[in-house]
């Protein structure tokens, strides 16, 4: 039987394939959506005119310097409407008649966004359109490591405005009700941290360090420690967890009960 872990594994595994496939299907359209910025290389190519073939760096003020043209300011422009500044110049200057202009994103530099902590490959990232979702970037980041939380934290702004929003992974990738799937923008820095943990020792089978799974209840964590030995009594069973004032209680809680990250529990040997 899959654990709750490799399960998860395998789902990811699936997303990334579908996810990949959708990117590669979508690649042509993405560029022309992207907003050109300081730093992106770009490469400029006229039809039936190689001499005004140009590539280049997009300066910090987001103008190039372009053959017969002189500074064309294409910083904050879409790829398409690039296309249509340097075309529009060239015919209103009487060079070319009927100008078809391409321009092809080399390389993003203005554009990114940072996804770090438990994931495959954290790092920075180009986000080619405007319309980047976070399930795209975490794709793209290889997904989350086995040993990673399922919710994320994403920091950025948000008009104008400092935001810390946080996101459930399962219930975006999967489209659960009520779960959106967020557009990412320049500048987000998305954390993934460890899974909660919790600790399981006394008189059960497997004792030691397990993930704490969502809801997860009492009867469900001895369950994945492979139940009680024939030594330990259901009666001995305490839950060691800090307060909100740091302090340690001793509870001793229903099968049913919620556990909390952090929490120790400890099953005591029978007396009889």
């Amino acid at each position: 039987m899959m654990t709750g872990q490799n399960m998860l594994k395998s789902f990811f595994a699936l997303l990334l394939a579908f996810f990949s496939f959708g990117a590669m299907a979508q690649a042509g359209d993405s560029k022309a959506d992207y907003v050109l910025g300081p730093g992106d290389v770009i490469r400029i190519t006229v039809f039936q005119s190689p001499d005004l073939s140009l590539e280049t760096r997009i300066s910090e003020g987001g103008v190039i310097t372009y053959p017969l043209l002189g500074s064309v300011t294409v910083g904050g422009v879409s790829v398409s409407g690039a296309e249509k500044r340097i075309a529009d110049g060239l015919r209103r200057g009487n060079f070319l008649k009927q100008p078809q202009v391409s321009i092809l994103l080399m390389q993003v530099r203005s554009n990114q966004a940072s996804i770090l902590g438990q994931i495959v490959r954290p790092g920075r990232y180009p986000l080619e359109t405007t319309s980047t979702k976070f399930s795209e970037l975490l794709a793209t980041a290889g997904g989350v490591v086995p040993g990673g939380a399922d919710q994320a934290t994403l920091v950025g702004q948000r008009n104008g405005k400092q935001v810390r929003i946080d996101i459930d992974i399962p219930g975006t990738l999967t489209g659960a009700p009520k779960t959106e799937d967020l557009i990412i923008l320049n500048g987000d820095v998305i954390y993934v941290d460890r899974s909660p943990t919790i600790y399981m020792y006394g008189e059960v089978q497997r004792p030691g360090v397990m993930r704490l799974e969502r809801n997860m209840t009492v009867l469900q964590a001895l369950a994945a420690a492979g139940g009680i030995t024939q030594r330990g009594t259901e009666k001995g069973l305490r839950v060691h967890r800090r307060g909100a004032d740091g302090k340690l209680q001793v509870v001793q809680p229903a099968m049913d009960e919620t556990l909390k990250d952090g929490d120790v529990v400890y099953l005591r040997e029978s007396l009889f």
